[in-house]
């Protein structure tokens, strides 16, 4: 399984299409077994989610996302969690031991 996690610094971001970079997390066995961060390539509508699907994305893990974006995302059937704020390793934590919390998507578009 592959999950992304659009970050700021050590944060998760709270806008996907306008974070600087991703942090993708390769998962086996329910454990992080790689991560790699990807330079995001711009807000250009359809290109970040097309990259996380050329990507092996399973999961996008996120403060907020548009419209647009969730419904690619499902086209995809790429699972979304939205609403979620704190540290990247808490988040990635939290999903791998099924108490990560997700809130109301944080975007407003």
């Amino acid at each position: 399984m592959r999950i992304c996690i659009p970050a700021e610094g050590d944060e998760v971001s709270q806008h996907f299409g306008h974070t600087p970079e991703f942090v993708i997390f390769t998962v086996e066995d329910g454990k992080v077994v790689s991560k790699e961060v990807l330079r995001s390539p711009g807000h250009e509508p359809g290109l970040i989610p097309r990259l996380m699907g050329e990507n092996g994305v399973d999961v996008v893990i996120t403060g907020g996302l548009g419209r647009r974006a969730q419904g690619m995302f499902d086209e995809m059937g790429i699972r979304v969690i939205s609403g979620v704020s704190g540290s990247i390793e808490d988040a990635i934590r939290g999903f791998l031991d099924g108490t990560l919390v997700a809130g109301e998507n944080l975007c407003d578009h």
